[in-house]
């Protein structure tokens, strides 16, 4: 029996939610992991259990809407936990950015594992821009933007081996022609807006991948989510034969 956890928490068809920055999506959910039983270090600090979450939903008129939120974990025991989550406590309120998240509303569903026995590779697509840091810049944080620039395999593998505790050996390849197709493939994300009025962006990329490797390894990476900032909704993969979906 698979000890990993992945919902899907989806607001009624046509519901949708309004937010300007990502952080307040993730402050709604780490609500929402509290008030189900997960102490706060568990989920918040430098050494929180991975996690992982995506908010599918789009742009439009007034800015950017979800209607859907991905939340997994590889972790046992955030998986126990996991089975606790109450919608209606995914919620935040922040007055200075004039945001409010609730999915009161919203049905939780199980995702399914994909892997089958003897899997050793998995087609996906990002459902949240993936997130890997350029370690040569000596000063700040400045963020890949072009994935044939990356190596990606060691980027992946380093940092899914440090939250698994073991070696993740994974071999990690872009698809071709989508990134003939769109040589352009970044996207700036709004994260947060600090109290001097400065706003916080990551860059991610976004490309279908192929992921190569044992069946541990691959179901490790569908749960803990891909690259850097996995807990703040970067990183979450989809099946690619399955779109990302409503």
């Amino acid at each position: 029996m698979n000890a990993m956890r992945r919902l899907k928490i989806s607001l009624p068809k046509k519901a949708e939610i309004h937010y300007k920055y990502l952080d307040i999506l993730h402050d709604s959910i780490v609500n929402a992991w509290i008030a189900a039983g997960a102490q706060k270090e568990q989920i918040l600090d430098m050494t929180a259990l991975p996690w992982n979450f995506a908010a599918l939903g789009g742009q439009g008129k007034q800015g950017k809407m979800v209607h859907t939120l991905v939340v997994s974990t590889p972790d046992t025991h955030l998986a126990k936990i996991l089975r606790h989550l109450n919608p209606e406590e995914i919620r935040y309120a922040r007055a200075s950015t004039i945001e409010n998240v609730n999915f009161a509303e919203a049905q939780i569903s199980i995702e399914d594992d994909p892997i089958m026995p003897n899997q050793n590779a998995l087609g996906v697509l990002m459902l949240s821009p993936l997130a890997i840091s350029d370690k040569t810049v000596s000063k700040g944080k400045r963020w890949h933007k072009d994935l044939s620039k990356v190596d990606l395999s060691a980027a992946i593998n380093h940092r899914l081996s440090r939250f698994a505790g073991r070696d993740i050996k994974l071999e990690v390849q872009v698809d071709s022609l989508y990134l003939r197709c769109n040589p352009d493939h970044s996207v700036l994300v709004p994260t947060k807006l600090m109290r001097n009025g400065k706003k916080v962006f990551v860059l991610g990329m976004s490309a279908p991948l192929v992921l190569a490797g044992s069946e541990d390894d691959l179901r490790f990476a569908w749960y803990a989510g891909i690259g850097e900032k996995t807990r703040n909704g970067f990183g979450c993969i989809g099946l690619a034969e399955q779109g990302v979906g409503r």
